[in-house]
């Protein structure tokens, strides 16, 4: 009996660490995620400006950054936005990144 009870704890222990950066996506994989997903669309003209916002997760358990369109929009002095595209990348659960991608004048 001991020895069961060590090994569910072992397993809920490792399970504890085996990393959560888990990261928005409209699809996700178990081991590596890197995806590119639409956005919101205007009826603004043109995109000659890109700006890009990052954040990012270290095994759930540090998240950082600040991955707004108002915050991808500054970075590059747009201010009519045509569209907006998402990607999300996540290896192993381990380290994860979100980064919105606005387009516009």
């Amino acid at each position: 009996m001991k020895k069961v009870l060590c090994a569910i704890l072992l397993l809920s222990v490792a399970a504890f660490f085996t990393g959560c950066a888990t990261v928005s996506s409209p699809l996700a994989g178990m081991i590596y995620t890197d995806v590119k997903a639409p956005g919101p669309v205007s009826n603004a003209s043109g995109s000659s400006k890109v700006g890009k916002a990052t954040a990012t997760s270290i095994l759930g358990l540090f998240a950082m950054g600040d991955a707004s369109i108002k915050t991808a929009a500054q970075s590059a002095g747009i201010k009519i936005i045509q569209h907006v595209d998402y990607y999300s990348t996540s290896i192993l659960g381990l380290y994860s990144t979100f980064t919105v991608e606005v387009y516009g004048e």
